[in-house]
């Protein structure tokens, strides 16, 4: 077997603070047709919220989706929900909804303070009581499976695998494997992506073993810990999303004194065409036009029966 080889910091996203949905304040870590020559097979990532009710309340009412699957992680507040398939509901901190638009589905996502008059709700408070803040990931298609069915996944934080990695580190197991152990999101499949939520003690390390060839991200929620390989060495910061090389099949950082929490993404770059307008993402341009014609038409969502995984 081949020795381990460290794949290297390519460039780094700072995001820029921008509104979205009704009007809702995010800031938007990296998105569009040339960040994703870098960031292939993921397509978007919205670091959402505010502990202000008027940054959030209007929400993301009923709007489509085409060609691409949405995955919205919650970290503080909740999210209502509803789809043309039939799926509705709540989302709590920690839960999760990795939506799959595919031939095209309309879906609203709703964020609400948590109720201070129900106990329960109270309980799941992590932040301020007013603060909804979460992440919106926005994973690429295939092109002959773009107009396949749509697809839902609830995926609840209780249930979700964590894993002690034995250097400090405490890893939640999103979608993909970490030592072996599986996420509530299968990996595998033509993208084969990985998703962890990661925290860092002081003094840590943390090291994921990847895939040649695989585009692997690391964006920072919070701590400041190092990523050394080689001659090369970076420091990482909030709100940093580090883009790592294709080549090589390991990443590893370092933490200092402080704690760290981190989202990292992996996966198989599709290296298609595509062709993006909004919330919409095809292989061409007709193929976009095709899907403007099915909105004025009525014809937009393909498979009215709901559908649950």
């Amino acid at each position: 077997m081949s020795e381990n080889k460290t794949k290297l910091p390519v460039t780094i996203f700072k995001g820029k603070e921008t509104m979205d949905g009704a009007g809702v304040r995010l800031r938007r870590i990296f998105g569009g047709s040339n960040s994703y020559q870098l960031t292939d097979p993921f397509l978007l990532m919205d670091h959402f919220g505010s502990n202000k009710i008027e940054e959030y309340i209007s929400g993301f009412p009923w709007h489509p989706h085409r060609g691409i699957e949405t995955v919205t992680y919650l970290l503080e507040g909740k999210v209502d929900h509803e789809d043309s398939e039939g799926n509705r509901g709540t989302i709590y901190p920690n839960d999760l909804q990795w939506m799959k638009a595919a031939s095209g589905i309309f879906h609203e996502e709703m964020p609400k303070p948590l109720d201070q008059n129900n106990p329960e709700e109270l309980l799941r408070t992590v932040g301020l009581p007013t603060s909804v803040v979460g992440m919106q990931l926005w994973v690429n298609i295939p092109a002959n499976e773009k107009m396949g069915k749509p697809g839902y996944n609830g995926i609840k934080g209780s249930t979700t695998s964590r894993v002690e990695s034995g250097t400090g580190a405490t890893v939640k197991v999103i979608a993909g494997n970490y030592l072996k152990t599986g996420g509530s999101f299968p990996g595998g499949g033509k993208l084969d992506p990985t998703y962890l939520d990661v925290k860092m003690d002081p003094e840590s390390t943390f090291t994921l073993e990847t895939k040649e060839g695989y585009v692997t991200i690391i964006y920072m929620l919070s701590g400041s810990p190092s990523f050394k390989g080689g001659l090369v060495s970076r420091q990482l910061g909030q709100g940093d999303a580090m883009v790592f090389s294709r080549e090589g099949d390991r990443v590893s950082l370092s933490n200092g004194e402080g704690e760290s929490r981190m989202i990292v993404l992996a996966g198989r770059p599709l290296n298609e065409q595509i062709s993006w307008y909004g919330p919409i993402v095809m292989n061409t341009q007709d193929q976009i036009q095709e899907a403007m014609r099915d909105l004025r038409s009525g014809h937009f969502v393909r498979d009215k029966e709901p559908l649950i995984h």
